[in-house]
């Protein structure tokens, strides 16, 4: 129903050992890789995060797909570049767009290539594909 906009990360607690769970919105889907591109919206510091990193074995699911995922850490200039691709496909929701971060992030975004900058430096866009090379959304 929701298509390539949300996933889920099936990941493991890096100090307990559990089973997590968590849901993000995917900000761009690339056919070729294929890759979805995500935001740590909690920075660097956020659990998912930093679980994957410490326990690399997870799994991302998109809609009736399930796969075993290897990640990247997209660049600052990369970023910035899917940063904007988003906001131009959501321009309808731009307003709360900006006051979410702005909130998120402390400071007033509003969208300039300066706070997309700032946005990208503090806010790392994480890449997810499959470890196997078979596509697996259509």
């Amino acid at each position: 129903m929701l298509g390539h906009r949300f996933l889920m990360l099936v990941h493991i607690g890096r100090r307990t050992g559990l089973r997590r769970y968590t849901v993000l919105e995917i900000m761009e889907y690339r056919r070729e890789g294929p890759e979805l591109i995500v935001m740590s919206a909690f920075g660097r510091k956020a659990d998912w995060l930093r679980n994957i990193e410490a326990v690399p074995n997870f799994e991302v699911v998109v809609g009736a797909y399930r796969f075993a995922a290897a990640y990247r850490v997209l660049d600052t200039d990369e970023a910035i570049k899917v940063i904007a691709g988003y906001e131009r496909r959501n321009q309808l929701a731009g307003p709360i767009i900006r006051a979410v971060l702005s909130r998120l992030l402390g400071w007033r975004y509003d969208g300039s290539e300066s706070a997309r900058h700032r946005l990208a430096e503090q806010r790392p866009l994480v890449a997810f594909r499959p470890l196997c090379a078979q596509p697996f959304i259509r």
